[in-house]
């Protein structure tokens, strides 16, 4: 850790990383004052001393959570600079989702958003940003494909966005709900044709 964080911003950091996974397994409403206290080895005082409420600690939870997902993607994504071969990572990554110890709990994007719809409106907002942030950056790298001519150039970058993040999003629901990999791969495989189709 660097020397020049504070005590209480180590604290803070701390408990986040401690209660991330638990938010994100369990859910909001599903996460008791108890989880976060076994989670975390600290007392209510101490969890509160650091943060106002459950909903500032849910907050920071879904940012450190989310923000996880994005580096191990990005990570894998850099390693190449062909468009395509960047657009594979998706399918490679989620195809084996349950295997990845921090993400086998699901996606926070759609754990946080299926139960924080109308209930938690900053927490709806934030996968809202979370879900925005996440199609642009696809329709980006669609974008640079067509300019590199490594993608077709009739290839509508939001179109294609949308139908990969609800391929990944709708194949995660089923695989959390069943426990089994199965339909993951049947949409994994089936994402990674129609990226392989808008191939130059």
């Amino acid at each position: 850790m660097s020397k020049g964080i504070s005590k209480s911003e180590r604290t803070k950091q701390f408990i986040v990383e401690r209660t991330a996974p638990v938010f994100n397994e369990k859910g909001y409403a599903g996460t008791s004052l108890s989880d976060l206290e076994n989670a975390t080895g600290l007392t209510k005082g101490s969890i509160y001393g650091n943060f106002e409420n459950k909903d500032e600690v849910a907050l920071a939870a879904f940012d450190y959570n989310f923000n996880r997902v994005t580096l191990y993607i990005k990570e894998k994504i850099l390693v190449t600079d062909n468009s395509i071969e960047r657009l594979l990572v998706y399918p490679n990554v989620y195809r084996d989702f349950l295997k990845i110890p921090f993400l086998k709990p699901g996606c926070p994007i759609l754990n946080t958003s299926t139960e924080a719809d109308d209930t938690h409106p900053k927490l709806k907002e934030r996968a809202a940003n979370a879900l925005n942030f996440w199609k642009t950056s696809i329709e980006n790298q669609i974008k640079r494909g067509i300019q590199r001519g490594e993608i077709k150039e009739d290839t509508n970058p939001t179109e294609f966005a949308v139908i990969l993040m609800s391929l990944i999003e709708g194949a995660i629901m089923q695989a959390k709900v069943t426990g089994k990999p199965t339909e993951l791969r049947i949409a994994m495989n089936y994402l990674e044709q129609l990226i392989l189709n808008i191939k130059t």
